[in-house]
């Protein structure tokens, strides 16, 4: 039996079908009991549990095999990130207290980086549970291409889509949701000790021009990409409704000046399976 957190999102819930699929067992931790219905016709378990609930997360996890932990993303944190230590905090409290055999841990390019930015929260998560008497291993994804959702619209009705990654021309390493979610089933599935880490990114790295370049053959129109000054993010972040957007655009910048990177390189990484058209197609199917 394995649990896993976030079922009801892209990553978990690929995870939790490539577990059924290979005929193990799964129990779904997920807040809401409506969205359980299609799991448990799938042959799932379900537990009831908020990430900041130490008790219901303790129990959700107790004797399981193993467990895929992911905590919620944090856009517009507040300066010093309590929201996610607080998650951190119960994650924490409950595998000490359910013990599972093994851990495997959502995490993020850059999770070692230094530099203040957006990503730090899953430094912090890195942290505390490397501290953990259970093995533990830390899938380190690249930028999601499914982040392109945003610019479907714009690519489609205007042509030109806002770009905050820049220059145009710089590849960056992006991967598919679907891919993370099937390297994290696998590595529940095999056994280590201690810390480990695993950085995962797509076939190939991808420029912004290459996005605008995949829509432009989508659509079968015109479509190009349009730098965003800098100097404008934050206050358009704020216009947009965040509180404190400083870490966004710092986490952008990271992207840009190349030290959000994984430790050990491109060399080193794991490489996906799924092009950036077989997920751009997607995202525009969904409109």
């Amino acid at each position: 039996m394995f649990a896993v957190t976030g079922i009801t999102g892209q990553i978990g819930g690929a995870a939790a079908r490539t577990l059924l699929d290979s005929g193990l067992s799964v129990r779904g931790v997920m807040r809401d009991a409506a969205k359980g219905a299609a799991w448990n016709e799938r042959g799932c378990e379900i537990a009831l549990a908020d990430m900041k609930d130490a008790a219901a997360l303790t129990a959700a996890l107790s004797g399981v095999d193993g467990v895929f932990v992911m905590i919620p993303p944090i856009f517009d944190p507040t300066p010093g990130f309590p929201e996610a230590r607080g998650i951190i905090a119960a994650v924490m409290t409950a595998i000490e207290a359910a013990k599972p055999s093994k851990v495997v841990c959502l995490s993020t390019i850059g999770a070692q980086a230094t530099q203040p930015n957006l990503l730090n929260q899953l430094g912090l998560l890195e942290q505390a549970l490397g501290a953990l008497p259970s093995p533990v291993c830390f899938l380190r994804a690249a930028w999601f291409m499914e982040n392109a959702a945003w610019d479907v619209a714009p690519a489609r009705d205007a042509g030109v889509v806002p770009s905050f990654l820049q220059p145009l021309d710089k590849p960056v390493p992006m991967v598919a949701t679907a891919d993370i979610g099937h390297l994290a089933a696998t590595l529940l599935q095999e056994t280590w000790t201690g810390r480990r880490i695993v950085e995962l990114e797509g076939p190939l790295r991808i420029t912004p021009n290459q996005i605008a370049a995949t829509f432009a053959e989508i659509f079968g129109r015109s479509v190009r990409m349009e730098a965003v000054p800098r100097d404008a993010w934050e206050g358009l972040f704020a216009s947009q409704g965040m509180k404190n957007p400083t870490p966004r655009a710092q986490m952008l910048d990271g992207f840009n000046e190349g030290w959000i990177e994984f430790e050990n390189g491109e060399q080193s990484s794991r490489k996906g399976h799924t092009e950036l058209k077989t997920v751009l197609k997607q995202l525009v199917a969904r409109g």
